[in-house]
């Protein structure tokens, strides 16, 4: 990348976002395959009998893409609980506005909750970012 610099003792630095779109990039990748998970197996079981229930989306969907928050958590460096909190707070806020708009805009499914993950699907890549920007900053200070 014509961003990175080499600073003469063979690391690369990089640009302070780049962890951040990273980190955003493979959640949402994993989340897509956690979904690909979620449909194979839905597919597979409705024809016994088992109805797709949309709330166990986010299981497989957030355990898959979890993996990348959990491994820069371990990696970070001390000060990770402001992160953590941070990331939280995101993800709940996130949740909560996409399921009130989704909800708001789709009425007729409002009573089985499709807002709530799709707000938790959406709000899944933003709190890790946030996550991995206020890592970023400790790292930074």
């Amino acid at each position: 990348m014509a961003d990175e610099k080499n600073s003469g003792n063979g690391s690369i630095r990089r640009r302070p976002w780049d962890l951040v779109w990273d980190l955003v990039v493979e959640t949402v990748l994993l989340e897509l395959s956690g979904l690909a998970v979620f449909g194979v197996f839905t597919l597979l079981a409705w024809p016994f009998g088992w109805p797709p229930d949309p709330g166990l989306a986010a299981l497989p969907t957030s355990m898959l893409a979890g993996w990348p928050a959990v491994e820069s958590y371990r990696a970070g460096p001390p000060p990770r609980r402001l992160a953590v909190v941070a990331a939280v707070l995101a993800l709940a806020t996130v949740t909560l506005l996409v399921a009130a708009a989704a909800n708001w805009a789709f009425p007729a499914l409002a009573d089985s909750d499709v807002g709530i993950v799709i707000g938790y699907l959406v709000a899944i890549p933003v709190g890790a970012g946030v996550f991995a920007w206020c890592l970023n900053r400790a790292n930074v200070a």
